[in-house]
């Protein structure tokens, strides 16, 4: 059994007579904390030996509004959540949703839904190497990477009609079907994303500042990524392979997504050796190039038909049309908004989890046959991973926290219990 590594200890077990130790309150308004996240610094001159990190200041209470709202509602939540990439938020949610009710979708939604899924590891990689470059004085890095990702949420507008709170995911299929010119829009993005990555690796990868701040710093070996529950591209550039789409594969990643017997999307899972804080910087990059590879493989390749499952099991709302023009489209809609009748899952639990851009983002549902489920619970990749920070930083100086807390791209709404 892996037992779990000691955090550094406590100042009364560190301090010796006569020791002289300054405590530091490094943040919330640091810039590199974003004004939502605190670490107390115990320090020996300029080397760090004990953080203390809180998790922050919002106190939104996500799990228990699950308990309140019904299975759709609760999708605006989780737009909140990891608010740089809210469409994974999206998917993750209704997957759990879609386990629980036991519905499979259609091959048109998988694909659609698949397709967002790799724009928004897109959008959240470019942030996290853009404020990470940032933080250590790259600026020019920050506007490549941001400007690709203005390009993202013109996409997403155009699909849900918002840009940053998107919620477009419902139990059993979408809000909306996508735009006939959609695809070609993603497309344009395709063929420009490249040559940004390509721009940005030539500022970063080969940069003396760049490299001499984050090779060595933050290390993680692979066995304390295991025992820490690290996972997403911070475990695996510790040298963990695990990807869920590909140790658990769900919509296109899975073999027969479209009923036709067709095999998942073909992509390569990029490992690291060292696990500091340069290796997660490459697996990054590496991820963005793979989704690239996602996209082109399904974005010439969606299946026709509709986007939601029948109407018949009452679980989506039916056409407009039916609700306008039919007294059966009209009840419908109203047991479905008004009621508490929209919803009747069975009895029981279920969990489902993506692999999002920060690593396994699970919910853990508990239903008593109501409308609204009885127990929600999130596993948030971030407070998964910030409790490890303690260990990444004793017996570095104060300015390399700036460079291991940017390299585990730490969202802050993430952390609200």
């Amino acid at each position: 059994m892996t037992t779990m590594p000691d955090i550094a200890p406590t100042r009364l077990e560190r301090e010796e007579p006569g020791g002289d130790l300054w405590t530091l309150n490094f943040g919330p308004q640091h810039p590199a904390t974003h004004t939502t996240l605190r670490l107390v610094l115990e320090l020996d001159g300029e080397t760090i030996v004990a953080c203390t990190p809180h998790i922050g200041y919002l106190h939104s209470g996500f799990e228990k509004l699950g308990e309140h709202l019904n299975y759709n509602q609760y999708v605006v939540v989780t737009d909140r959540m990891n608010y740089i990439s809210p469409m994974a938020n999206n998917i993750a949610w209704h997957t759990a949703c879609e386990k629980l009710f036991g519905i499979e979708l259609t091959p048109r939604c998988k694909a659609i839904r698949t397709i967002i899924a790799e724009l928004a590891r897109i959008q959240d990689h470019l942030l996290c190497v853009g404020t990470a470059g940032l933080d250590l004085g790259a600026f020019t890095a920050f506007l490549y990477t941001f400007n690709e990702r203005e390009h993202i949420y013109d996409l997403f507008e155009e699909i849900c009609g918002a840009r940053f709170t998107t919620s477009y995911t419902r139990v059993g299929g979408l809000m909306y079907d996508m735009p006939d010119e959609w695809p070609e829009h993603v497309r344009a993005f395709m063929k420009r994303l490249p040559r940004a990555l390509d721009d940005t690796e030539s500022l970063l990868t080969r940069n003396r500042i760049f490299v001499e701040r984050t090779r060595g710093i933050g290390v993680l070996s692979r066995e304390d990524a295991i025992a820490w529950s690290w996972t997403g591209p911070l475990a695996r550039a510790s040298g963990v392979v695990r990807d869920l789409r590909k140790d658990e594969p769900y919509l296109c990643y899975a073999d027969n997504w479209d009923g036709r017997g067709s095999s998942g999307v073909q992509f390569k899972v990029p490992i690291g050796r060292n696990g500091d804080v340069y290796d997660r910087y490459l697996v990054r990059m590496e991820e963005m190039r793979q989704s690239l590879s996602i996209l082109e493989q399904l974005i010439d390749n969606i299946p026709p038909g509709p986007v939601n499952v029948l109407p018949d099991d009452k679980l989506t709302l039916p056409d407009k049309r039916e609700v306008y023009f039919s007294i059966e489209g009209l009840i419908h809609h109203f047991e479905q908004i008004m009621t508490n009748r929209g919803f009747e899952p069975p009895i029981g639990e279920a969990y489902g989890a993506n692999e999002t851009a920060n690593g396994e983002l699970g919910f853990y549902l508990a239903s008593d046959g109501g409308n609204c489920a009885y127990r929600a619970r999130c596993r948030p990749p971030s407070y998964i991973n910030y409790q490890v920070f303690p260990k990444l930083v004793v017996g570095h100086c104060i300015s390399d926290v700036v460079a291991v807390l940017g390299s585990l791209n730490i969202i802050a709404a993430e952390l609200d219990r």
